[in-house]
């Protein structure tokens, strides 16, 4: 019997894993598209009306986009386990 030898690369610590996957460049891109959703959501719908916009208003609606477009590329169907 002949073996190959076995070629192992170094992956590098957890963090710098992560942070060159794609999924987590596809996460943020998604995040930053939600929350720019987010805001023009609120500019349709209150922010016109008003003279001054609240800015705790405006990052309410920023996290709450933010959230949906993470939800959206995390949920356990985005990964094909529904």
């Amino acid at each position: 019997m002949q073996f190959k030898p076995l070629d192992l690369k170094p992956q590098g610590s957890w963090v710098t894993r992560h942070i060159n996957s794609s999924r987590l460049r596809k996460t943020l891109i998604a995040i930053a598209v939600g929350a720019v959703a987010g805001f023009l959501f609120f500019y349709a719908t209150e922010g016109r009306l008003m003279e001054s916009m609240p800015s705790g208003d405006i990052i309410k609606s920023l996290l709450v986009g933010g959230f949906f477009g993470f939800f959206i590329t995390n949920s356990p169907c985005a990964r094909g386990r529904c």
